[in-house]
């Protein structure tokens, strides 16, 4: 009889060392998942310990969960991944580790993070925080503006000019929002355009965040690449392309943040952005995994009676988004409606 129990338990291995050999494969699969450059303060290896030692304080759920959300890398929607942080060690805070092992190895800071409103971590408060590297973004950093933008507008017609640009101008739609079409169900609404040509209806944001994309696996939330356009052009097709996951634009406190989740920076300007006393509107380059805070609500109440002289049809509550390329004095493309795909943000200011 125990030989037969001996021969069952080599055919069959208990429980536990099965469980032990799954955990191993877990941590081995997210070692190897690596950024294969390490930062300026790691050598090979040099983050190891550390990790490893974070590892084995998750559960096994808590490992499954982070390996999903690394090899997606951030593309499917995944959940918290939680971690006890009584009796840490001193050393790397995990989000930071696992930012810096998964996604920026030159991150220095946790000050240069900032929470995506899809987790549900307290942030500062608490003694179990979320080390979901994909439920964190990089935050832009403050760039020196660019030059005031030239007076000369596409949609300005000079007063010794005849108006025969009025047919040229009839594409182009102010789509701000008027106080009638206001209602308190929405705090957006989003109008996509392809060069001079806006394509679809406005997009009603209902919910605090919004996922914009052209392919995004599982996703859900405003899909530009199924709305019909007649004629699209090469240029129009390739940059749709590139949009891939796209942008997460949130509302957050008062405020609206964009976070680039493609592979391909996108260019931001809005009112609050520029710089006090600028005559026209400074374009901000977002890197793919880093935020911004697009749009300031308070900041905008001061703002009242300003009027953009550069750039076309703007009010004080409108963002607007280029995906892939910039425009500006910088940029061959002198304006947005120069770009092949980009997005209008109309906020609701009786909501």
């Amino acid at each position: 009889m125990a030989g037969r129990g001996g021969l069952l338990s080599h055919i069959y291995p208990p429980k536990s060392l099965m469980f032990r050999s799954r955990r191993a494969s877990l941590v081995q699969r997210l070692w190897r998942l690596r950024c294969a450059t390490p930062g300026p303060d790691d050598s090979h290896g040099a983050l190891k310990p550390a990790a490893h030692a974070l590892f084995k304080k998750l559960k096994d759920t808590e490992l499954e969960l982070l390996l999903r959300a690394v090899e997606s890398r951030g593309a499917g929607e995944s959940g918290c991944v939680w971690v006890e942080l009584r009796g840490s060690k001193p050393g790397l805070p995990a989000s930071l580790l696992l930012c810096r092992l998964y996604r920026w190895p030159d991150l220095r800071h946790s000050h240069e993070l900032k929470r995506l409103s899809c987790c549900r971590s307290p942030g500062g408060e608490g003694t179990v925080h979320c080390c979901n590297p994909h439920h964190l973004s990089r935050l832009t950093t403050p760039e020196t503006p660019p030059p005031p933008y030239c007076k000369a507008s596409p949609f300005a017609i000079p007063s010794k000019c005849p108006n025969n640009l009025d047919n040229k101008r009839k594409v182009w739609q102010d789509t701000s929002l008027s106080q009638h079409s206001l209602k308190d169900a929405y705090w957006c609404k989003l109008a996509y355009w392809e060069y001079r040509l806006r394509v679809g209806r406005l997009y009603p944001v209902h919910e605090d965040f919004v996922n914009i994309f052209s392919e995004l696996p599982a996703g859900n939330g405003f899909c530009v690449a199924q709305l019909a356009s007649r004629n699209r052009s090469q240029a129009v097709q390739r940059a749709q392309r590139k949009i891939g996951l796209g942008l997460v634009l949130s509302r957050e406190a008062g405020n609206v943040w964009a976070y680039n989740r493609s592979d391909h920076p996108v260019f931001i300007s809005s009112p609050t952005l520029s710089p006090p006393g600028s005559p026209g509107l400074a374009v901000h380059k977002i890197l793919p995994g880093y935020s911004i805070k697009a749009f300031d609500y308070e900041r905008a109440n001061s703002l009242a009676g300003w009027q953009d002289l550069s750039d076309g049809p703007c009010d004080t509550h409108t963002v607007r988004i280029s995906f892939t390329k910039g425009w500006g004095p910088s940029y061959s493309r002198r304006f947005i409606t120069s770009c092949p795909c980009w997005l209008e943000v109309l906020l609701n200011t009786h909501g």
